[in-house]
């Protein structure tokens, strides 16, 4: 795996909690770069067309109603293997099984519900492509070199 972009959503809880900072700063210690980020409250069609993949399951009407509820922050992310760095970094989808030291573990409310687990990451390459489309367009992306991207140069 090389260098790849992943969507993160800072969920409503996380937001009304004062989470955000919290969440962004463990994402760029662990050297992943901010490509996008924008905060909005989004509707309910696109959330629908975000979380397809839940039509049908038991939670999915309690789901829509949630991430719909508040704003959230919307982030593209990009780095060395940022998908599988991003989802090891978030810990398990419930909190009350997210191990200590990871996002959910040390930010969720553990209360065993997935639903409301702080935030939201692309599972894979495909997913990343389609979710941070459906949030973003191009000009939204911006390129760039960190100050640490020399750490990842081949030599």
């Amino acid at each position: 795996m090389g260098f790849e972009k992943t969507l993160i959503i800072i969920k409503p809880d996380a937001v009304v909690r004062g989470l955000v900072g919290r969440i962004i700063q463990r994402l760029e210690d662990k050297g992943l770069k901010i490509v996008a980020t924008k905060m909005l409250k989004i509707d309910e069609d696109t959330a629908r067309e975000h979380y397809s993949e839940h039509v049908g399951k038991s939670f999915f009407e309690s789901l829509i109603k949630y991430i719909t509820s508040s704003p959230s922050i919307f982030i593209v992310i990009e780095g060395k293997n940022a998908i599988e760095v991003t989802r090891s970094l978030l810990g398990d989808t419930d909190p009350k099984d997210a191990l200590p030291g990871t996002i959910r573990g040390d930010l969720g409310l553990g209360k065993g519900n997935a639903i409301h687990n702080v935030v939201h990451a692309s599972d894979s390459p495909e997913s990343a492509k389609k979710e941070i489309k459906l949030f973003f367009s191009e000009d939204e992306i911006h390129e760039y070199e960190r100050a640490d991207d020399w750490y990842h140069r081949e030599y």
